[in-house]
């Protein structure tokens, strides 16, 4: 069993991994950036290890510093959250060059699922649909791709994730334009400008499937709709995936084991898929290894700690759970409340907090790291927290997530809660199956 876990993360992932940690009775030491050391996940890390200054690139990014933290406080394990080194491979494999467990898949698994087109490539492989286009190496394969799949399309970046270098593009004439867009954004979020082509589906939704392996077996814990999203970033996310005939849900969540077993997964990961809200035909997009953002809706209608059996996997243990234990019960959906103001274009807004209040009681949830007079820095993602509420129905939830949006007070910065609360309040939402243009539509 794992007996020291090294955390390479920060906020409210990290404080997540850290009480389930001490719960099984690990010693959690946390990294933390200078920005961070005040923080309430640095308050209740058992230990903590300066990385260095606040930029990312110069702490939770170093892999060099990372590694050597975690080697000298001793850790037999590491766990990366999300986000900054939780898929890379190189990081993976300095962790394993150093005899200490990386929570999370094996180093092929991370170099697969890393490169998109390699995990397109291992999706046809296993029999899973993908949408038509593929590999465009120049700016003439790009051209020759787009001439043969048509407009609309997507352009999207081969080691791209989180919305980060994709881009549509309407016109033949705004290609290459919309191409040089895409390709610096790629090169400055992953250090590589590769893209690829992809049909875009006009009415698309969202739908991902919770995955559990251990490189033997393999199992999922249903679906989550994120189809609502602004410029590919998600914002509300619920599970399970609501209005949506059970031939088609059965059929991505097959898909997305079929997936897992062929390449041998291991640990917590989230198979995505894009699907037709005109025919619920649906098309593989990526598998995400590791935890995703928006795990606790799962984890509310399935009564399973997502992050334990992450550690319990890594620790050598093997599935202890069976896909008839899987029992779901009721709706869940969770939205982020991240410091932007929304009226001016969802700028990123760090200050003090000088109010922070959250809501509670039956069914309500909140993954936070914030509190009265802390700092939001202005190096990182702008996420404050997760309001989560559960019920026995959707409608229940519906109602129980306003008036738990309704008891926020963060004062100090701006917060995209208001907006959330309209959307809450939109008679679309309340039906259930909109697609990833909702917010198009959402009244001012």
């Amino acid at each position: 069993m794992i007996r020291r876990l090294f955390i390479a993360n920060r906020g409210e992932i990290a404080l997540r991994v850290i009480r389930t940690a001490q719960a099984m009775g690990i010693t959690t030491v946390l990294g933390v950036s200078s920005a961070d050391a005040a923080s309430l996940p640095a308050l209740m890390a058992d230990e903590t290890v300066l990385l260095g200054p606040g930029p990312s690139s110069q702490s939770y990014l170093a892999i060099d510093k990372v590694v050597a933290a975690m080697v000298s406080a001793d850790c037999d394990a590491v766990h990366p959250g999300y986000g900054f080194l939780s898929e890379n491979a190189a990081f993976a494999r300095a962790v394993a060059d150093a005899g200490i467990r990386f929570v999370g898949p094996d180093i092929k698994t991370l170099e697969g699922m890393g490169d998109k087109l390699a995990a397109r490539a291992l999706a046809l492989e296993a029999g899973l649909p993908v949408l038509p286009g593929g590999e465009a190496a120049t700016r003439e394969a790009v051209h020759a791709r787009a001439a043969e799949i048509g407009y609309p399309l997507l352009l999207k970046a081969v080691a791209g994730g989180g919305g980060k270098g994709m881009r549509r593009v309407d016109r033949a004439e705004d290609l290459d334009t919309v191409l040089d867009m895409a390709q610096a954004e790629a090169q400055a979020a992953f250090g590589n400008s590769a893209v690829y082509v992809e049909r875009f589906v006009a009415k698309g939704r969202h739908v991902e499937v919770q995955l559990l392996g251990d490189g033997t077996h393999a199992i999922h814990l249903g679906t989550r709709d994120c189809s609502i999203q602004r410029r590919f970033q998600k914002l509300v996310e619920e599970a399970p995936a609501p209005a949506m005939p059970e031939a088609a849900r059965a059929g991505i969540e097959d898909a997305a084991v079929r997936l897992a077993r062929h390449i041998g997964y291991r640990g917590a990961g989230t198979a995505e898929f894009l699907v037709d809200a005109t025919d619920f035909s649906f098309y593989f997009l990526e598998l995400n290894a590791r935890i995703q953002v928006e795990h606790p809706v799962t984890e509310a209608i399935t009564g399973v700690d997502l992050v334990e059996q992450q550690l319990l996997v890594a620790s050598g243990k093997p599935l202890a759970l069976t896909q008839a234990m899987v029992r779901p019960f009721g709706h869940a959906i969770e939205v982020r409340i991240n410091a932007e103001d929304p009226s001016a274009d969802f700028r990123p807004a760090p200050g003090r907090i000088t109010r922070a209040a959250w809501p509670a009681g039956t069914g309500v949830r909140v993954d936070t790291h914030i509190s009265a007079g802390g700092e939001v820095p202005p190096f990182y993602d702008s996420l404050l927290g997760k309001l989560i509420v559960h019920a026995p129905s959707r409608e229940e939830a519906v109602a129980r997530l306003k008036a738990a949006l309704a008891g926020i007070r963060i004062e100090g910065v701006p917060t995209t809660a208001g907006l959330h609360a309209r959307i809450a309040a939109d008679p679309r939402f309340a039906l259930g199956g909109v697609d990833t243009g909702f917010l198009t539509g959402l009244a001012e």
